[in-house]
């Protein structure tokens, strides 16, 4: 059943995050539309309960709200904008919640066109990973006015643990990208904490548990290093391809805003010289098995 508030959740992009949250949305209640290009990603979304339709066109005509989950600025302008997108449509306003870790100043262009025909765009880039997407505590940095905002409040909160409103359109991919170089970078300084205290004699059990009791802890040792890099496991769903990708978009943002960041820049530097021996569908744990001082050699 579609809910009375919502109707119909349309979801374009049925990849590990996409499928994530419309299998969340599924158990909470709503009516579930998806559509994604490859038919793997359909089959698995069907399987689940999600209804799969032909097009995106008929995606937009089933559904007044709609999610989503696509690799890069340039898919979610050709869905929005582009040839046969949504602002190509004669259909009534429509609200639009993008996740993906997008460019701000493309989803403010995009927004700008969308509202010349009453649709509504809110930017609600996503952190936690597939396993979050599918418990529904993702934690969520949104964009947009706070009418808009409030509008997505029941679809956000199925989603998201934590919810932040941090400003208006564009916002919210702003902050996801600082925030995911702050991860591209506490992951090199953590594996350089970590190196230098096995090399005084202290094991990594030990080392990462006092870390994770006093000031030096991060997300990286109290969550990563626990759960996908001491155990061997590096299975967390999110690949060395997607992080340079967002730390291309944080040297990016910086070079247009015309913003000095040289210790990051030189994380930027590492993680991009890490594709010569770490391929894009490895985990992006593995940035620990790079040396540092060796930039794309194994440590």
């Amino acid at each position: 059943m579609s809910n009375p508030v919502t109707g119909a959740i349309g979801v374009v992009g049925l990849g590990n995050m996409g499928l994530g949250m419309a299998r969340t949305l599924l158990r909470d209640g709503f009516s579930v539309i998806g559509f994604d290009v490859t038919a793997e990603s359909q089959a698995r979304a069907a399987a689940s309960g999600v209804t799969i339709v032909a097009s995106q066109a008929e995606l937009f005509e089933a559904c007044q709200t709609i999610i989503l989950s696509l690799p890069t600025a340039k898919h979610v302008r050709g869905v929005l904008t582009g040839e046969g997108g949504l602002a190509t449509r004669d259909i009534d306003p429509r609200l639009v919640i993008d996740t993906t870790t997008s460019e701000p100043d493309v989803t403010r262009e995009i927004d700008a066109t969308l509202r010349l025909q009453g649709h509504i765009l809110i930017d609600a880039p996503v952190s936690g990973g597939p396993a979050g997407a599918n418990s529904g505590n993702l934690t969520m940095m949104v964009g947009g006015a706070e009418a808009d905002v409030a509008r997505a409040k029941p679809i956000l909160a199925s989603l998201g643990g934590k919810i932040t409103h941090v400003g208006p359109v564009g916002a919210g991919h702003a902050v996801k990208i600082v925030n995911n170089m702050l991860v591209a970078s506490h992951f090199l300084t953590m594996s350089e904490a970590i190196r230098l205290g096995n090399a005084a004699g202290v094991t990594t059990e030990n080392l990462i548990a006092a870390l994770n009791a006093g000031s030096g802890r991060s997300a990286i040792s109290e969550v990563n290093y626990p759960k996908w890099v001491m155990n061997g496991a590096f299975d967390s769903g999110f690949t060395m391809g997607l992080m340079r990708k967002d730390v291309r978009l944080a040297m990016n943002l910086a070079q247009e805003k015309d913003v000095s960041l040289p210790v990051c820049a030189l994380a930027g530097q590492i993680w991009a010289a890490s594709d010569e021996v770490l391929g894009d569908d490895a985990d992006f744990n593995r940035i620990i098995e790079c040396a540092p001082d060796r930039a794309g050699e194994k440590a």
